[in-house]
């Protein structure tokens, strides 16, 4: 195959979703069944995308004069974030209808979203790093609001918008302290001489502030004030897609800027900066989760105790631990989409119904949804041989090579305390009975996507080597 030919062969996946985002508002403005197509259109352009990237894990080559990389680990994310962004589009076919706000530009902003995930995550150099994430960003400010007549999605995108704009301006100036030592943009310069460079205070500034801005992005704690509000706030299935796949791109930028560490073994300058933040976010998210009595309120702190697990992997800074934050990521990802899908179902509307008391007697309603739930809490609590106990094995065992066993520690314990909220839920749907009489209506969408994540974590639960495998051949 000529050259040319091979790099639009790679590049077919951005490709793709660029062609589908023109072709989705053609059709939202051409037709008035947009509606009705855009959601089935969304999920096929995502589930081809997703497997076009896993099969091109091993074809790896850098364009566009150094700016962008395709194959390897970015085919990996792509193939995260588009199978996420599937599974998220076929849990939203009913309940945005449910949730008034069935609007075919949700469709595109999904869309438009991942795209800018995709870039983020294949970025060679850091303005385009800085493009993918505002690409993203500004979707996610729009979705969270994206029914406007509702006070708590207004609430929660403004907070989300004020928030993220602050984080920005940390990122901003990192890149601006790290441009003026180096003198480059050129993400491979970086990675090239980063021990030199280190001895540049500036230049690890501009890394610090570079790095907080990200930590905003995925909800460490001291950064996490924003992440209750934006997730109770915003729709649930929004609230997936953040929490998710929109983690997993802020993960990839961390993993990227550690180049050097990762892959030439250079000195982890940062490692008390993520021992710390990675510490505090364990301990305060999993005690904080144990007073929630919403459930999509618990996920968040939830959230922040996970994106705890996964920086423990970049304060290690070993192949192993990158290894296990971005399978950890691909069984988060199915755990946590798949039990906002449930919530997706039991939710009514105004808000209703997402409270843990809810759920009281779910098994003599829906003996299915309760068994679902169930496998994501437990799978969410790390309980083998679920896809998370693996997740969180892999860290942990990188942190013990990088001679941080007491983060490791801090982690186990953490995760002790984190079953109980997890596992109070399935005493509800299980032990308790019903306080509310109400009918679970069916979805398609949203019943085929519970189903699929549930197989996921089954399977990557009971083969995790298979997945961990195709990782670790691409970080080499």
């Amino acid at each position: 195959m000529p050259a040319n030919n091979f790099e639009y062969y790679l590049l077919m996946p951005y490709i793709v979703i660029g062609v589908g985002i023109v072709l989705s508002v053609v059709l939202e403005i051409s037709t008035k069944k947009s509606k009705e197509l855009l959601p089935w259109f969304s999920a096929l352009l995502f589930f081809g995308t997703a497997i076009y990237s896993i099969f091109n894990v091993d074809q790896g080559l850098v364009l566009f004069s150094g700016m962008l990389e395709v194959g390897g680990k970015s085919a990996i994310f792509n193939t995260i974030f588009n199978f996420g962004a599937a599974l998220i589009v076929l849990a939203s076919i009913d309940f945005m209808k449910k949730y008034e706000a069935d609007f075919g530009e949700y469709y595109i902003l999904i869309q438009s979203s991942v795209l800018g995930m995709m870039i983020m995550a294949s970025a060679r150099d850091i303005f385009m790093i800085f493009m993918g994430l505002e690409l993203m960003s500004i979707c996610f400010y729009v979705l969270a609001g994206i029914n406007r007549k509702k006070s708590s999605a207004n609430e929660a995108s403004l907070k989300y918008f004020l928030l993220g704009a602050f984080a920005t301006g940390f990122i901003v100036y990192g890149i601006a302290l790290i441009y003026g030592t180096t003198g480059s943009t050129s993400i491979q310069n970086l990675v090239e001489n980063f021990v030199g460079y280190s001895s540049n205070i500036l230049f690890v500034l501009g890394m610090i502030l570079f790095f907080v801005g990200f930590s905003f992005k995925v909800a460490a704690v001291p950064f996490h004030m924003w992440v209750p509000d934006v997730y109770q706030g915003s729709a649930t299935t929004v609230t997936g897609l953040m929490s998710t796949v929109g983690k997993a791109a802020a993960f990839s930028v961390f993993i990227i800027m550690l180049g050097a560490v990762v892959t030439y073994g250079a000195p982890n300058f940062f490692k008390s900066y993520f021992a710390v933040i990675s510490a505090l976010s364990m301990v305060v998210g999993s005690v904080i989760a144990i007073s929630q009595d919403n459930l999509k309120r618990m996920l968040a702190y939830s959230s922040v105790s996970h994106a705890g697990y996964m920086i423990i992997g970049l304060a290690a800074g070993n192949k192993y631990s990158i290894a296990g934050i971005i399978f950890y990521l691909a069984a988060y990802a199915f755990m946590n989409i798949g039990a906002f899908s449930v919530i997706s179902v039991i939710e009514g509307k105004d808000d209703s119904r997402t409270g843990i008391k809810s759920y009281a007697g779910l098994q003599s309603k829906s003996p299915f949804l309760a068994a679902m739930i169930s496998l994501f809490m437990f799978a969410l609590a790390g309980i083998p041989p679920l896809a998370g106990f693996f997740g969180k094995y892999y860290v942990f065992f990188g942190a013990i090579q990088a001679n941080l066993t007491w983060l490791a520690i801090v982690g186990v314990l953490s995760s002790v305390i984190s079953v109980y909220f997890y596992i109070r839920v399935v005493v509800y749907a299980y032990f308790k009975n019903s306080e509310e009489d109400f009918e679970i209506e069916s979805s398609v969408g949203t019943y085929a996507a519970i189903i699929i994540s549930a197989a996921f974590i089954l399977i990557l639960g009971f083969f995790p080597d298979m997945l961990l495998g195709i990782i670790t051949s691409a970080i080499k």
